[in-house]
């Protein structure tokens, strides 16, 4: 009984070159016999016995104990995997197969048989049920199922691996499920990671000079200072929500006088283009504003979005020289001044300009006055002369020389004198260099992201094509099919191409992620744990002497209770010897 195939190319869908699928011959899987109903792509190198389920059972000798399959024989048959192919969800599907092993306590289904199952929906077009298996099989991340803790009276899948991710992406691609393939693409990016993680790692931030890779601004941060391994420079960092931006277009007219200054490179820098003043509120409540402008008319982020503005060093994060307090800020920029804007939700990295000034010229800029000033210096000059002819010249070489040693103080020796220790910053190298190599991986998972995404949507052009082309039913077009046909199967090694490069690039992100984390949020933890066990027995030590302290009265009281008891039997029989002395004397 062959299965239903309403999309003709879908059985063709995962055929690939014996590079990457193993002959059917070789594949040691009781779903061989199915070979012969177009769904030769099930066996794939996912198949071989080392992806075999695992089962618990019950021992003969004494108690319930568990024990391990690994024969490397698969769970499904060529009839219960046309059951499971009908099914509804995957909860159903775990519910057929319990039934169907009712002899086995629990156990975990393999990757291999998970891959079955998927091609299965996939060929009788049962896309609601691929999307439920696969998401079942992500659950384990969050539900932190592991193989080795299966035995636990229930069934469990296996986690997904890339031949499961490429199956379902030019699955969907073939059912022409375009936008359900792309979120597939973009769950192997966060291999290991569950879709609803809310804890990201952040978002890289790059230094403002030299363009690499400084710190990570994860949700929970604020404002911070941090230093460049590169540059040696400061920069302080402000993240956090945008809550509102006033956006103001400048002029683009240059006069003829500025354009000759820029030519000349007195005048650095980009022409401003609009004027921006937001309102960034961190994660702590703290809001803070910054003006800035921009080079183009775009706006660089919007309400509501989060961005990291890195900014020069503050006036209050500066080092002692001497009886000098220089602080470690980029040349050319006054503290805190913004250089630039890294939005989280788009990834874009702006460069931020100088806000100008309100009037608009300064006295270089301004012609009008630049040149009545220059006629008066060159009058007085003219009037020196008179006075003694080698006084304009000493005037000159003096104003030459003032110039000359200022513009060396102000752009070498201070800049210079600003960096920081190298020593300082060497703690911090190793650091940046992974998060250097973290961001290039990232930019790389991008690249080959963006890229898969297309290959998606021509995939599935091609495979509508070849549909169209079957409803005619002309015997002309078979050129043209073979021909879409070709294209397709290269559409489809190069998306499997790509999608295997963007999970072993995902893995290695993930590791550098682990070895940051470890050395930078692991000790601070256990610091915070560390100082909470020290306050919890500073507490459980006052809470003792607080009880000793009691003690100590309560015995005191008791001492006093018991020493007027002990006395009060005395007073009472010295009383009646009186009283019978009187009454005798009386008598």
């Amino acid at each position: 009984m062959a299965l239903s195939l309403p999309f003709p190319c879908l059985s063709r869908l995962l055929y690939q070159p014996p590079l990457i699928f193993r002959p059917i011959s070789t594949c040691s899987n009781p779903i061989s016999s199915l070979s012969s109903k177009n769904l030769s792509f099930f066996h794939c190198s996912s198949c071989s016995s080392t992806s075999s389920f695992q089962t618990s059972r019950a021992t003969s000798s004494g108690g319930e104990g568990l024990m391990t399959d690994d024969s490397g024989s698969s769970l499904l048959n060529e009839e219960l995997l046309r059951r499971v192919s009908s099914a509804k969800d995957a909860d159903q599907v775990l519910g057929i197969v319990a039934e169907a092993n009712s002899n086995v306590r629990s156990g975990v289904i393999s990757a291999s048989d998970c891959f079955l199952i998927i091609a299965a929906a996939l060929e009788r077009n049962n896309v609601e049920l691929a999307l439920s298996v696969f998401s079942a099989m992500r659950s384990v991340f969050s539900a932190g199922i592991r193989e080795e803790d299966s035995a636990v009276g229930l069934w469990a899948w296996a986690r997904p691996d890339v031949q499961t991710y490429a199956l379902l992406v030019r699955g969907l691609a073939a059912c022409l499920q375009v936008p359900d393939a792309i979120r597939i693409i973009k769950y192997v990016t966060n291999v290991g990671v569950p879709s609803e993680e809310e804890v990201l790692f952040g978002k890289i931030v790059r230094c403002p000079t030299c363009i690499v890779a400084i710190a990570v601004a994860q949700p929970q941060h604020g404002i911070q200072v941090v230093s460049c391994s590169k540059c040696r420079y400061q920069y302080e960092l402000v993240s956090g929500d945008i809550v509102s931006i006033v956006s103001e277009e400048i002029s683009t007219d240059i006069s003829v006088w500025r354009k000759a200054l820029r030519f000349f490179q007195i005048i650095k820098g980009d022409a401003p283009a609009a004027l921006h003043s937001i309102v960034v509120r961190t994660p702590s409540g703290i809001a803070r504003t910054h003006k800035f402008a921009t080079k183009t008319v775009e706006l660089p982020a919007q309400e509501g979005e989060r961005v990291t503005i890195s900014s020069a060093a503050p006036s209050y994060v500066y080092q002692e020289i001497g009886p000098l307090r220089v602080s470690a800020k980029a040349p050319g920029f006054s503290p805190g001044e913004p250089m630039c804007l890294t939005n989280h939700t788009t990834g874009q990295v702006s460069p931020l300009l100088r806000a100008p000034d309100k009037d608009g010229n300064s006295f270089l800029l301004n012609p009008s006055i630049l040149f009545p000033t220059l006629a008066l210096l060159a009058t007085g000059d003219a009037a020196s002369g008179i006075i003694d002819p080698s006084l304009p010249r000493l005037i000159s070489i003096a104003a030459v020389a003032s110039v000359a040693v200022g513009t060396t103080i102000d752009r070498v020796v201070i800049p210079q004198l600003s960096k920081l220790p190298q020593r300082s910053v060497e703690v911090v190298a190793l650091k940046q260099q992974l998060l250097s190599q973290y961001d290039s991986l990232q930019s790389r998972i991008k690249d080959l992201q963006e890229a898969a995404e297309k290959e998606v949507w021509m995939l599935a052009r091609m495979c509508q094509l070849e549909n169209k082309i079957l409803a005619v039913g002309e015997v002309s077009y078979s050129a043209r099919r073979a021909r879409v046909k070709r294209v397709r199967e290269s559409l489809e090694n190069s998306l499997l191409s790509r999608i295997e490069l963007i999970e072993s690039y995902a893995k290695i992100s993930s590791m550098i992620e682990i070895e940051l984390e470890m050395d930078s949020d692991v000790p601070v933890a256990e610091a915070v744990r560390n100082a909470k066990s020290i306050a919890e027995q500073i507490e459980q030590i006052t809470e003792i002497e607080n009880l000793k302290e009691g003690w100590r009265i309560q015995a005191e009281a008791n001492d006093e209770v018991e020493r007027l008891l002990s006395s009060q039997p005395g007073m009472t029989e010295q009383e009646e010897t009186h009283g019978h002395a009187s009454v005798s004397k009386h008598l």
